[in-house]
């Protein structure tokens, strides 16, 4: 059994056996007609992904890996705040009429600050610790910028990255504000872990752990008989992912640099509503 089936299938067993609702509230969410989008929730779920031993991808359903990627590397190595640079269109509901979601995730890696060392983003300035200071204890980004809140077409869900290195290994802990487990938990841990990779091979580093804490873990309510069918899969061993080695630059990973070998996994082809 792949461990991210594994974690997956607790978590969200966890969350429908004790979890708590929201029905008797007027929430933010709303469905495509309109309705009310209530869910049920966990507060302050960890899970612990050892990148050393297998990919945390699900085999109970498909994740999209390359999409994944592209997003990832459109925030961290394109650090854009625009759909046009996205191959996907998962960001087209909260873009405007340009294709901007104002100054979120990507533009907030992309803003340059001062250091004794120099003016860096967020993302060389972790490069460049990595490299020269991997000892530090301060190692991290954050993207949930309260300045600019108001000029974000959606507040960052992923907001922290936290990073470690022990010897010559390189961990990671992604801060998560909200999560909607259906649409997005293993698709997160996915990229973050690609992210966490190709940090530590541009590094010299191994890719040890990736800590995945949410505040707000939740199913929506239309979402659980879903969720109900997925869980009831057998799962299958995680498959292989195979990295393009010879790439030392952050910036020259492309989503082919990645592949997996002996992916299986259970066909799902119903549209997922997402709550809006």
């Amino acid at each position: 059994m792949s461990r991210a089936d594994e974690i997956f299938i607790a978590n969200c067993k966890d969350i429908l056996q004790n979890g708590y609702w929201d029905k008797d509230f007027d929430v933010r969410p709303k469905w495509e007609d309109g309705e009310s989008a209530h869910t049920i929730k966990k507060f302050g779920i960890v899970n612990r992904y050892d990148l050393s031993k297998e990919f945390p991808i699900l085999t109970l359903r498909r994740t999209y890996l390359k999409s994944a990627i592209d997003e990832i590397l459109w925030i961290w190595q394109k650090k854009s705040n625009n759909i046009k640079d996205l191959s996907s269109h998962i960001w087209d509901q909260w873009a405007d009429e340009n294709g901007s979601i104002g100054k979120a995730y990507g533009y907030q890696l992309g803003v340059k600050h001062k250091y004794k060392e120099g003016e860096f983003d967020q993302v060389d300035r972790v490069l460049y610790d990595l490299k020269n200071n991997p000892l530090s204890r301060r190692i991290m980004t954050n993207i949930y910028n309260h300045a600019d809140l108001s000029e974000m077409g959606l507040y960052p869900c992923a907001y922290s990255m936290t990073f470690n290195v022990s010897g010559d290994t390189l961990n990671g802990i992604l801060n998560q504000r909200s999560q909607d487990m259906l649409a997005a938990n293993n698709w997160n841990v996915c990229q973050y872990s690609i992210l966490l990779m190709m940090l530590a091979q541009v590094s010299g580093l191994k890719a040890g752990e990736l800590v995945h804490v949410i505040a707000d873990a939740h199913i929506y309510d239309r979402h659980i008989p879903v969720i109900e069918e997925i869980i009831s899969n057998t799962p299958y061993n995680a498959p292989a992912l195979i990295m393009d080695k010879s790439i030392d630059d952050f910036y020259k990973f492309t989503c082919d640099s990645f592949k997996l070998e002996d992916y299986k996994y259970h066909e799902f082809t119903k549209k997922i509503p997402i709550a809006i």
